[in-house]
């Protein structure tokens, strides 16, 4: 397949030096971020704004996503018992009002990990009560217990990324499409005053009509929130960018998921799942 040349919306110029605050904050607390994992394009500009989405459960995933940058491994390292203070910490240091918390996925935990999950809301509830607490959550094999630890949490946003259309699921290797609209539909039944969110990339060889069946999926297992963003591969070695998506058709995603129901949506090349996260709620006319 041959390359095509990334168009001129997808040349993001952003100053590179102001990431050395967060980095050296970070390292000093031993945290982990997706932005530096999955190489995030917008990496320079969060960072520079204090902002990151925190990785927890260690860096390697269980499973072999083509599209994703993150590190695998079969038998990663056991959960850092320490790790929700140490995050706490910084968001405490970061004076951030809404924070994202994610993990790669840990099928060899008995619960997906979603106890240090649910340990990490409560270590950042007793040192920054006001702060939002978002959870970017895998999809736990299906475990509807390890779900309900998560929800009686009570983050403020709870979140589950579709990342594509169903017939392009080969790259979610290990992923079910129903499985992960099932945890989206069981979250909104249990937890009804928790919004959910899903993200979708687009670029993977997607058809328009596949996304809006997409988006009135998430919208009838109750889904308040959704992202749409531009699918850029890490390297040579992952999935490959089959189209690159103009903003107008970005735009026009975004006016067809609102007339879905969709209380927010972020839609535009660089958008991700977490980019520009407060703005969901901030946005959101229906929370009071």
């Amino acid at each position: 397949m041959k390359i095509q040349r990334k168009p001129e919306w997808l040349r993001k110029k952003v100053p590179q030096g102001e990431q050395a605050a967060m980095r050296g904050l970070l390292s000093e607390l031993k945290l982990n971020t997706v932005c530096q994992q999955a190489l995030c394009p917008n990496i320079s500009e969060c960072f520079g704004c204090g902002q990151a989405t925190f990785l927890i459960l260690g860096r390697d995933c269980t499973r072999q996503c083509s599209f994703c940058n993150v590190d695998k491994a079969p038998r990663p390292q056991a959960p850092d018992a320490d790790e929700p203070r140490r995050l706490a910490e910084a968001v405490l240091r970061l004076k951030l009002s809404h924070v994202v918390i994610t993990s790669p996925t840990r099928d060899d935990l008995a619960d997906g990990g979603a106890g240090h999950y649910a340990a990490t809301v409560a270590a950042v509830r007793k040192l920054s009560p006001a702060t939002a607490v978002e959870l970017l959550v895998p999809d736990f094999g299906g475990d509807h217990t390890a779900l309900a630890t998560v929800l009686a949490a009570q983050p403020a946003i709870l979140a589950h990324n579709l990342e594509t259309v169903p017939r392009l699921y080969e790259v979610r290797k290990g992923a079910e499409y129903q499985r992960s609209l099932e945890l989206l539909r069981e979250a909104a039944l249990r937890a009804p005053s928790i919004p959910t969110k899903s993200g979708i990339m687009l670029g993977l060889g997607e058809e328009l009509d596949e996304v809006r069946a997409t988006m009135q999926d998430l919208r009838k297992v109750g889904c308040s929130y959704l992202s749409l963003g531009q699918y850029l591969a890490p390297s040579k070695r992952h999935q490959p960018v089959v189209a690159y998506i103009p903003p107008q058709q970005f735009d026009q995603l975004r006016d067809e998921a609102l007339a879905l129901g969709f209380r927010h949506v972020e839609s535009g090349p660089y958008v991700r799942s977490s980019y520009h996260a407060a703005d969901y709620q901030q946005c959101d006319n229906s929370v009071v």
